[in-house]
């Protein structure tokens, strides 16, 4: 059966989750768009519009093997493919489960008019939520057509298809093979050298060297948890998230379940204000005035409210960076537990179901038992909160390390248009590092490349950015890197920017206070 436009969008707002493979029409039934190891949200921001890219980049052979139980036709396309359709997610609307079982639209945000805004879809809260309109009802065709964009399908179509010969040649070029070895070999040396560090050193009451060893620890353990959760190690889901789970929960007290329903979006809508959770940091953090807008999180389910108080802390936000980065790991427990939470009802959905789930929580339970005998084994409440301290501070060049690849990038929203290839060349950024510090990025100062192809085994990514450049010059895309230090100040300039306009808000708001109080005395 070959579809219409008309038809798919008709189905597409009947309900359908309709996803467009290789002129292929995908039809996800609700059981799998629950059960999708990447989360819902992986799948929703792409109904009505092509994911080739998306999907290759981002499945292995074995689950590509599976894709033809979803497909129900083909798709009528120009000569330039199909010209997408802006997925009701991103204009506000969700699918919601009813008492009875049955799913009904829901619009939880709407859109910034668009003569508001340079390009793309912004998401504001509806303020009326309790109202008939707010719960149901459902979009309508003109929800699901783009705003104009300045992008040429015909030119976003030839960086597709470059970029699908460039992962044939990654393919071919063996560098999805992992290095178990040369690669992780000396990655479980130094991991066993740091354990043997720490625990010997807390023997020897040496408890601040411990808690520097035990940081070091974690700090490099993300980096395979990293690995493991894009199923870049093995290449199997099962074996590769039971190894992330002993590392991620046992070792380091965080939920990998969380860590990979998070980061799947973040890869997919990479710095998104609305959508992407990785930029979303109010109030604490802004890298876009577009956050000025109080906007809606399609990740969080809430309000980003940007309030006086905001305005205050975003005011000094380049001032309190590298502060509120020493805490981060504080932010990913918060984060981790409060998934684990939301999932206790519903894990039995996800994939891996229900001992997944235990497991994790299991985990975390394990950590803080022996991380917590280590503390009451401190002598002392000072010593212990010292070592807590200690250990989570260490660890705060990661999150700086996270943010350098992004923050200093662009935010705008091009549009459904846009192609895999130019969204992430245009968003990431690599951080130039000779090859004997690369442990202390844990490969990751390849981002651009790792975000064009998340499965590949970091080890590989140094010989694969060498085709990524040739790729981006042979496309006139534009290959952003730059060093540690010189990343540090493009991201501080960001956030100065921002923060120089929240003040002069904060202010501009005083004043008309102080006006309006004086009006009425």
């Amino acid at each position: 059966m070959v579809w219409s436009r008309q038809e798919v969008a008709d189905r597409i707002l009947a309900g359908d989750t309709l996803v467009v493979y290789n002129d292929r029409l995908l039809r996800i039934p609700q059981a799998w768009l629950n059960a999708h190891p990447g989360g819902s949200l992986a799948i929703l921001h792409f109904v009505g519009r092509d994911a080739t890219d998306e999907i290759d980049a981002y499945h292995s052979q074995d689950a590509m093997r599976k894709i033809n139980m979803f497909c129900v036709g083909t798709v009528e396309t120009s000569p330039y493919g199909w010209a997408p359709f802006l997925p009701p997610v991103m204009s506000g609307w969700i699918r919601k489960q009813a008492s009875d079982g049955s799913f009904t639209w829901h619009h939880e945000a709407s859109a910034i008019p668009a003569s508001n805004l340079s390009s793309g879809t912004l998401l504001v809260p509806n303020h009326t939520p309790g109202t008939k309109q707010h719960q149901s009802g459902g979009p309508s065709l003109s929800h699901l057509i783009p705003p104009p964009s300045n992008l040429s399908l015909e030119v976003q179509a030839q960086h597709s298809a470059a970029y699908k010969q460039l992962h044939e040649r990654i393919i071919k070029a063996g560098l999805y093979q992992t290095r178990y070895l040369s690669g992780y070999g000396p990655e479980i040396a130094r991991y066993l050298f740091l354990a043997f560090s720490s625990a010997y050193a807390y023997s020897n009451n040496w408890l601040i060297t411990s808690a520097i060893c035990l940081g070091f620890l974690w700090h490099q353990l993300v980096f395979t948890v990293h690995d493991l959760g894009h199923m870049g190690v093995t290449h199997d889901w099962n074996i590769d998230r039971l190894l992330a789970i002993f590392l991620a929960d046992f070792i380091g007290g965080l939920s990998v379940g969380w860590w990979v329903d998070n980061h799947n979006v973040h890869h997919l809508v990479t710095n998104h204000p609305s959508h992407d959770p990785d930029i979303e940091h109010l109030p604490f953090f802004a890298i876009s005035t577009a956050f000025f807008n109080s906007l809606w999180s399609t990740y969080y389910k809430r309000a980003m409210t940007f309030d006086r108080f905001s305005a205050f802390l975003l005011s000094l936000q380049h001032k309190l960076f590298y502060i509120l980065m020493a805490f981060g790991r504080f932010n990913l427990y918060a984060n981790a537990y409060g998934f684990l939470l939301r999932k206790a009802f519903d894990h039995r959905k996800a994939k891996g179901g229900r001992w997944s789930w235990w497991l994790e929580v299991t985990g975390v339970a394990f950590f803080w038992c022996w991380f917590g005998a280590l503390l009451r084994g401190c002598g002392s409440w000072k010593m212990a909160l010292a070592y807590l301290l200690t250990s989570h501070l260490v660890t705060s060049p990661l999150h700086v390390q996270i943010v350098l690849s992004h923050f200093a990038m662009s935010t705008d929203d091009l549009g459904p248009t846009e192609s895999f290839p130019h969204r992430q060349l245009r968003t990431t950024t690599d951080v130039i590092c000779p090859p004997y510090l690369a442990f202390l990025h844990g490969g990751l100062h390849l981002q651009v490349t790792h975000h064009l192809f998340p499965r590949l085994p970091r080890h590989n990514l140094r010989e694969a950015s060498v085709l990524v450049k040739q790729f981006a010059r042979e496309q006139g895309l534009s290959y952003a890197e730059f060093g540690f230090i010189g990343g540090n100040r493009a991201v501080l300039g960001v956030l100065k920017a921002v923060a120089e306009q929240a003040r002069i808000l904060g202010t501009v708001a005083e004043n008309e206070i102080q006006g309006a109080m004086k009006k009425v005395h």
